[in-house]
């Protein structure tokens, strides 16, 4: 029995007209998410940067040459919102990862552009990401990570 099982038990014996069982997918998702987040700051950290900067980092590396994107793409790309993009922009170009550049079609508007210190940045980070990602996974096979990708990919709102 489990943290998660511990509770269940405790809810059903204190409210058996309800049914807790919802908690023990929710539950396991909100410990299984918490874990997950602190082993990728561990490797993140490694790399003198947190999950936010390589978030932005990673999206404008994947977008390929000339890796940029408009403010607004970049925060549907990463799935964050524009005024939280502009305060990391604001930081990473501080930090010399990305610079503005204004954009070609909109005298008003500015495009961002990964530089080569980001991209070198991103791309030494990447392969410890993954190895960090694939570590959290290795007691599921491909099939069960299929299955559970598919399962989660139905909570996510945007797969819909």
């Amino acid at each position: 029995m489990d943290h998660v099982d511990h509770i269940i038990e405790q809810w059903r014996r204190e409210r058996p007209d309800l049914d807790p069982s919802p908690m023990a997918v929710i539950g396991r998702l909100s410990r299984a998410a918490a874990s997950v987040t602190a082993e990728l700051a561990v490797t993140f950290t490694r790399h003198g940067i947190d999950a936010s900067v390589f978030d932005v980092l990673a999206t404008l590396r994947r977008q390929g040459p000339p890796y940029r994107l408009a403010p607004a793409e970049l925060a549907d790309a990463s799935m964050i919102t524009t005024s939280a993009v502009a305060q990391r922009l604001n930081r990473l170009e501080a930090l010399g990862f990305v610079t503005r550049l204004p954009h070609p079609d909109d005298g008003r508007g500015k495009l961002v552009e990964l530089t080569p210190t980001g991209r070198d940045l991103v791309d030494r980070a990447l392969p410890d990401h993954l190895a960090t990602e694939e570590a959290l996974l290795q007691h599921l096979d491909a099939e069960e990570r299929m299955a559970l990708t598919e399962l989660l990919s139905r909570l996510d709102p945007a797969s819909r």
